[in-house]
């Protein structure tokens, strides 16, 4: 009992957070600015592909209304025009480069004399080019996804680098005080544990946020595939005399 009083006194650590900041060591300091760069980052991803993700959802639904007007009034340039005037939508491209080569397959066909380019299956021309338009347009939606996996998924473990740090620290310090209490581990303890925590606060977010921006890709992809399917048929019915 008569050395409890010295032990509370030794363990009496400033647990702020200015004062943990300044009792950590320089590799403690290292992996939480790490950590805030990291965190700074996903951040920065996830406000950007939520501003992308919002422009392509509103003009992609405008472009689908008007889509349908035009091709119900066999309006082909206009509905081209329209994907012009919608350059977030991912659906507005990918119609909008089957529409293209819809139109330029037409010519093709109809052109005679040297130029002429011999018979070919308009249909799978416009499938394939629209293809090659998805294919561009999922990268686009995918762009930042590959960062914010990345952090979600190291920052744990920096964190727990600085806690093992922390750590050792922690028990460096007790072999060097001779056995000393409480607070020859105190401060080394508290960094580890601010290091995961740090650690955890950075990945919940950033792994939560990467899961639903996967689950708005598939979605606009589900969408870029019926629009495409809706306009093969569109192909389909007219043949090349449109």
């Amino acid at each position: 009992m008569d050395h409890l009083p010295i032990l509370l006194a030794e363990a009496a650590t400033d647990f702020s957070l200015q004062g943990m900041w300044e009792q950590m060591g320089f590799f403690a300091k290292a992996v939480l600015i790490a950590l805030v760069i990291m965190f700074v980052i996903a951040l920065a991803i996830i406000f950007e592909r939520l501003r992308a993700y919002s422009r392509a959802k509103r003009q992609s639904i405008n472009y689908i209304m008007m889509l349908r007007t035009y091709l119900q009034e066999r309006k082909i340039e206009e509905a081209v025009q329209g994907a012009q005037q919608h350059p977030d939508s991912p659906v507005a491209k990918v119609v909008g480069a089957g529409l293209r080569e819809y139109l330029e397959g037409l010519e093709a066909l109809r052109e005679e004399g040297p130029d002429d380019v011999g018979d070919f299956d308009l249909v799978d021309a416009v499938n394939r080019q629209m293809e090659r338009a998805k294919e561009r347009e999922t990268a686009n939606l995918k762009r930042g996804l590959t960062w914010l996996a990345t952090v979600g998924s190291t920052s744990p473990f920096v964190g727990l680098l600085g806690t093992v740090v922390g750590i050792i620290t922690a028990f460096q310090g007790l072999a060097g005080d001779g056995g000393g209490g409480l607070g020859a581990v105190s401060g080394g303890i508290s960094e580890a544990l601010v290091a995961t925590a740090v650690g955890l606060l950075v990945a919940i977010p950033a792994v939560m946020l990467f899961n639903a921006f996967n689950a708005r890709v598939e979605s606009y992809q589900i969408d870029m595939n019926d629009v495409a399917s809706e306009l093969i048929d569109f192909v389909l019915k007219e043949g090349r005399y449109t």
